[in-house]
């Protein structure tokens, strides 16, 4: 089974890199004048937010269970998640497309090109190291899977968000520099336009893959593939079990309910068959920390 990534950690870092970004290419921007990296700048600002977000979404969903919440409020870490998303296309990628059509109708030339050439170098070293970090901890979730398919079947939403973000972020930046770069060679302003165009879409791209994977979460998923499968494996070993007719489990943040329907291994009085399953459950959650709800039925048939 995969590692459990260390989604705080993962957030914190991307924080810090965006806001010296964001400080340094809204600086550069209102110097040069450039397009490209005013849409790179305001990006930089929506990621600081997100992650403010994802922040509040952590810490919301570690409330306890309540009479109106039984299960707890885990799930609180999908909303903010999936509002990081439409943040992410309306303040990042739409307003860049807006920026961008101004600049096609509007061109206007780079005050100081260099200053935002070397600022944008900056960003992308910057970003690089937020994107080293993201992936060190993607890499613990992952195990042998490759990143798109951790990326479709990854339950941690804020750890999806923030690779989003950081991939984004990182291939904005190139897209800004070479707009940039190529402004300065041809002295044409439109090549500016075209890379602020670029992020816009490149960010509305990515937004929509990581709004459609949330939004998953958010309606209600099984755990991982995987984990479920360990689970199974589990619970078909135990002595006391002799089939196990259903497994049903459901993310709910940080945590797990699973659901059980077994047929009991032997003919055993009611205070055997309760003594069978809390032993079977206690043994499941300690092999299984993150399963927090657990709710077993025994019967003969499906």
């Amino acid at each position: 089974m995969s590692g459990k990534a260390d989604s705080l950690r993962t957030i914190f870092f991307a924080l810090g890199a965006n806001f010296a970004i964001f400080l340094a290419k809204a600086f550069a921007a209102v110097v040069t004048g450039s397009g490209a990296m005013m849409a790179e700048a305001v990006h930089s600002l929506a990621d600081c937010g997100n992650q403010g977000l994802l922040l509040i979404g952590m810490k919301n969903a570690k409330a306890p269970p309540t009479p109106d919440h039984p299960l707890g409020q885990g799930k609180a870490i999908y909303f903010w998640s999936f509002l990081v998303a439409l943040l992410l296309f309306s303040v990042g990628g739409a307003f860049s497309i807006y920026e961008g059509l101004h600049k096609l109708q509007s061109p206007q030339p780079l005050s100081w090109p260099w200053l935002a050439i070397g600022v944008l170098a900056f960003g992308i070293a910057a970003e690089s190291v937020s994107m080293w970090g993201c992936l060190r901890e993607v890499n613990k979730a992952r195990g042998e899977r490759s990143l798109w398919r951790w990326f479709r079947e990854s339950r941690q939403s804020e750890l999806i968000v923030i690779f989003g973000e950081d991939l984004a972020a990182l291939l904005g930046l190139v897209f800004a520099l070479a707009a940039v770069l190529l402004t300065v060679l041809t002295g044409n302003p439109l090549f500016d336009a075209i890379g602020t165009l670029a992020i816009g879409v490149l960010l509305v791209v990515v937004a929509l893959f990581v709004a459609i994977e949330v939004k998953a979460l958010l309606i209600g998923q099984s755990v991982d593939p995987g984990v479920k499968v360990e689970i199974l494996r589990f619970l078909d070993a135990r002595p006391e079990i002799a089939r196990v007719f259903n497994l049903v489990t459901l993310q709910l943040g940080d945590d797990v309910m699973v659901a059980v329907k077994a047929e009991m291994s032997r003919d055993l009085s009611t205070k055997g068959i309760v003594d069978a399953i809390n032993a079977v459950e206690k043994d499941l959650k300690a092999r299984f920390p993150e399963i927090r709800w657990s709710f077993f039925e025994p019967d003969v048939a499906d």
